[in-house]
């Protein structure tokens, strides 16, 4: 119970942090922090695939009321919890059954929190940027922001979670 406690306050903590902070964040006027994503990124494997859904639509849901985006959010975060397995799988080389770890440092080395949160981030911010744009025409501008997001928005959840989370070695 007390894992649940302490995932559920990370969680309302990261989404708060969002709303009132990184909302007014922007690098360059273009690039900005999604630290929100951190909450679905730790979110332990062993929760059911349904409730990863929900859990995710309702962040980006509530991460568009706030940006009035309008499920721009909630969508490319549906998206990642979809991708979620599989990538887990092709970053373990099993079956996700299998897997009762943690992505969290000291369980996961720190290439594969790396490889597994910049894919993840990258993937989200494609796709909540190409439907906001909505169009190609300024494609290299738009590929810009999107690798700017991932990169900036990678590096804080990294740095998050190496600062915040107790570091536990595997025996």
């Amino acid at each position: 119970m007390n894992n649940a406690i302490s995932n559920i306050l990370r969680f309302l903590l990261v989404l708060l942090a969002q709303i009132f902070v990184f909302r007014h964040t922007h690098l360059f006027g273009c690039v900005s922090i999604n630290i929100f994503l951190l909450a679905l990124l730790m979110l332990p494997f062993e929760v059911p695939r349904w409730v990863q859904y929900l859990i995710a639509f309702a962040t980006g849901f509530l991460i568009d009321i706030f940006n009035v985006t309008y499920g721009i959010n909630a969508s490319a975060c549906t998206l990642i919890m979809f991708v979620r397995p599989y990538l887990v799988v092709a970053l373990n080389g099993r079956k996700t059954d299998d897997i009762v770890d943690k992505p969290l440092p000291g369980v996961k080395d720190f290439r594969w929190l790396l490889a597994y949160t910049v894919i993840l981030v990258f993937i989200q911010q494609f796709a909540a940027i190409i439907i906001e744009t909505f169009t190609f025409q300024h494609f290299w501008k738009t590929l810009l922001v999107i690798l700017g997001n991932t990169i900036l928005t990678s590096t804080v959840i990294l740095c998050c979670e190496y600062l915040f989370v107790p570091v536990k070695k595997r025996n």
